[in-house]
C-alpha cells in the first residue's frame, strides 16, 4: 500500500485507511439514531484488522459512538499481535451527548477521551475529531468545547486535532476558528460537496489532511444490490431511502456495469475507479473503507491510486 503525506501532520498514511464503523456491530443507537451495522462476525473483523495491517493499511479510524465503545475495545484487543507504534489511530467525540442537555459537554468531552484511551488501550490518540458540527443554536457551545479539547491536548491526550461532517458546508463555518490538522468529510461519486462548499481550496490553502468518508455510500455504489433490502432497527442502512427505491437500485447495477467493462483489465474494475476518483484532485486525502472480512481487506489494499480528472468525470456520470 502506498502512501502520502497527510497534510501539515507530515504522518505518512496510506492511500485507504481502515474504517471501522460496521465493527461495532447491529442494533445499536445514539441519540435516538440508528448508528449500528448488521451482520458483525467479531472473528472475522479481527481477521480483517490483522490482513489490513499486514497489507500496510496502517491508519485505523474509530469513534466512541461506534457499538458505544465496542469498535475502539476491538482495536484495543489487537496490540498483542500488532504493534501499537505501527498503527496512526484515530477516533472521535460527539455524536452521542450522553446524559448532558447538548452536545459536546466539555465534562462529557473529557469523559469519552478518558474512555476511548481505556477502550483503546493506550496512553495517547494520534488524532482526535469534533465528530459534526453541532455546535448549538448560533454556536452558543462551541468556545467550550474548543476549550476542553484544547486542554485536552495540552495534557497530551491526543496528538491532532480533527473537524468531521456530513456537510462540508458546515464544517466551513467552523473551520477557520478550530483550525484542525485533519477534516473528514463525506465524499463519494453520487454525494459530493467538498469543491462547491469550498473545502477544497481551504484543504489546499493551508495542508489539511483529508480523509474521506463513506466513499461507496455504505456498498450501494457497488451495484451488489438485486433489489431493495430492509435492514434492522438500529443500522444505518435503514436510514438510507436509496437501499429502498428500486429505481436507485437499478441506476447503481448499470453504473457499476460501466466501470467493469470499461476497467476490466484491473483487479477491482469497480471499487478502485470510485475511490481513485475521489483522489484526483485531493494528493493530502486518504479514503476510509470499512473493512470487516479479509476479503474487504485485501480488496482495499488493492485500490486507492488516484484517476485523472477527466477520468473522474466519466466515473461520476456513469452514476447520475
Amino acid at each position: 500500500m502506498k502512501t502520502i503525506r497527510f497534510g501539515r501532520t507530515n504522518v505518512s498514511v496510506p492511500l485507504v485507511s481502515l474504517g471501522t464503523w460496521g465493527h461495532g456491530g447491529e442494533r445499536v443507537t445514539a441519540d435516538g439514531s440508528s448508528v449500528g451495522w448488521a451482520g458483525h462476525d467479531e472473528a472475522a473483523a479481527k481477521k480483517a484488522i490483522l490482513t489490513a495491517w499486514r497489507s500496510g493499511i496502517t491508519h485505523w479510524d474509530t469513534a466512541d459512538v461506534y457499538g458505544d465503545g465496542q469498535a475502539e475495545r476491538l482495536i484495543g484487543s489487537m496490540w498483542g499481535e500488532v504493534p501499537r507504534e505501527e498503527i496512526f489511530l484515530a477516533t472521535k467525540v460527539g455524536w452521542d451527548r450522553g446524559d448532558y442537555p447538548h452536545f459536546y459537554h466539555p465534562n462529557l468531552i473529557r469523559e469519552r477521551m478518558e474512555r476511548s484511551l481505556k477502550n483503546l488501550r493506550t496512553d495517547v490518540i494520534d488524532l482526535h475529531y469534533f465528530h459534526h458540527c453541532d455546535f448549538g443554536e448560533g454556536g452558543r457551545y462551541f468556545d467550550d468545547a474548543l476549550d476542553a479539547m484544547q486542554r485536552l491536548r495540552e495534557e497530551g491526550k491526543f496528538r491532532f486535532l480533527g473537524l468531521s461532517d456530513w456537510d462540508a458546508t458546515k464544517i466551513m463555518k467552523f473551520i477557520d476558528r478550530i483550525q484542525p490538522d485533519v477534516v473528514q468529510p463525506c465524499r463519494n461519486v453520487v454525494d459530493d460537496d467538498y469543491v462547491s462548499s469550498g473545502l477544497r481550496d481551504w484543504v489546499d490553502r493551508n495542508d489539511l489532511g483529508v480523509a474521506f468518508f463513506s466513499p461507496i455510500k455504505h456498498g450501494l455504489l457497488l451495484g451488489k444490490y438485486d433489489e431493495p433490502v430492509e435492514f434492522p432497527e438500529g443500522d444505518f442502512r435503514s436510514n438510507v431511502p436509496e437501499f429502498r427505491d428500486a429505481g436507485a437500485i437499478a441506476r447503481m447495477k448499470r453504473a457499476s456495469a460501466a466501470l467493469r467493462e470499461r476497467y476490466a483489465d484491473r483487479e477491482e474494475p469497480v471499487l478502485g475507479p470510485l475511490i481513485g476518483a475521489l483522489r484526483s484532485d485531493a494528493p493530502t486525502s486518504t479514503v476510509l473503507l470499512g473493512q470487516r472480512t479479509p476479503r474487504q481487506a485485501e480488496a482495499a489494499a488493492r485500490v486507492g491510486e488516484a484517476i485523472s480528472r477527466e477520468e473522474a468525470d466519466w466515473v461520476r456520470e456513469q452514476y447520475r
